[in-house]
């Protein structure tokens, strides 16, 4: 019962990649499929591509999600405790998903650990989750708000001679390159997150000790999960991302792109914060139009992005724990 248990949590936990990777597709690719940089399928084959290899390129944001954020729960109890904090994630995720609204499913996750740790009786980490999620979450979209401004108005400064049309086709051709900067620092976020989770279910399995490295296995399976899920390609999150906070063109597809990747690749190797690939480019995009004239960026539209994020770990939080009390009534 134990191994059906586990094997169980592993494989949700590999669906919530999935459900991660074609919600979360947009983030990388929306920019230069709305600027007609790359096509739609070409986009996404290149953003699964480099979501698999920025899997591969760190671990010290499962390490936060594995051990900062929740005392390991164990017995069957604590496998409960993820797998419902796993299906509060999943549920969220397609809710926003089919709404077509960016939320972050780094947070849905992070709400459902905490939600399902409470219902559960496993104490919460409540510095970590602070230190790590709650002060990054209102952070990261301030810092890429007023980035993504300053780097847009540093290229309309120094191309302010330029041919506009050539231009444009050169940063057309760029967009390739920071759109696959996106995508990689994508996998380096969010296939991690995935991973903390299996790498505690194996913790409480008795399959790992805490501290060990993470198997290579847990690594490729998740980074072929999200990979995969990337490719389905999530075109309801793109139409928002791509069109309807502000009409792109090539060179603000690239400041939005170039902007998300360095606060994506900074916290992950310097803080080790799992943050929302979400809140980053969608925070940057606003940063990025704003640059054109304030009125430009559809605010409405904004408002009601940010107000799904702020949502987004309590919403999680109560699904999980409905989730946790189903489980504890009908297996513990």
């Amino acid at each position: 019962m134990d191994t059906l248990a586990l094997i169980v949590t592993i494989l949700v936990a590999l669906f919530f990649t999935y459900t991660n990777g074609f919600h979360d597709s947009a983030n990388a690719i929306a920019t230069s499929v709305s600027t007609r940089a790359l096509t739609p399928r070409a986009a996404l084959a290149m953003a699964a591509v480099m979501n698999l290899a920025g899997a591969f390129l760190g671990s010290g944001v499962a390490k936060t999600v594995s051990e900062g954020l929740i005392e390991t729960p164990k017995g069957s109890t604590g496998m409960g405790i993820l797998f419902a904090a796993l299906v509060g994630a999943i549920v969220w995720n397609l809710v926003t998903w089919y709404f077509g609204l960016p939320s972050s499913s780094s947070h849905a996750l992070f709400g459902g650990l905490v939600g399902a740790a409470l219902a559960g009786g496993t104490t919460v980490l409540w510095n970590g989750v602070v230190d790590k999620v709650i002060i990054p979450m209102f952070l990261s979209p301030l810092v890429g708000l007023l980035l993504g401004y300053l780097v847009m108005t540093a290229i309309m400064w120094l191309f302010r001679r330029s041919n506009p049309h050539k231009a444009k086709r050169g940063f057309r051709i760029a967009q390739t390159v920071s759109a696959a900067g996106m995508a990689l620092g994508h996998g380096l976020q969010d296939a991690q997150k995935t991973m903390g989770v299996v790498v505690m279910a194996l913790v409480i399995s008795g399959h790992e000790t805490s501290g060990d490295p993470i198997p290579v296995w847990v690594k490729i399976v998740c980074a072929v999960m999200l990979s995969l899920g990337t490719y389905a390609g999530g075109w309801r999150i793109m139409r928002t991302l791509g069109r309807k906070i502000i009409e792109l063109d090539p060179p603000q597809g690239f400041a939005a792109e170039a902007t998300g990747a360095s606060i994506m690749f900074t916290t992950a190797y310097l803080f080790k914060a799992p943050i929302s690939t979400t809140h980053v480019i969608t925070s940057a995009i606003m940063g990025v139009g704003a640059t054109k004239r304030v009125n430009a960026v559809r605010w409405g539209v904004a408002k009601n992005i940010v107000l799904g994020w702020f949502i987004t770990m309590p919403a999680a939080a109560l699904v999980a724990a409905a989730a946790f009390g189903v489980v504890d009534l009908t297996f513990l």
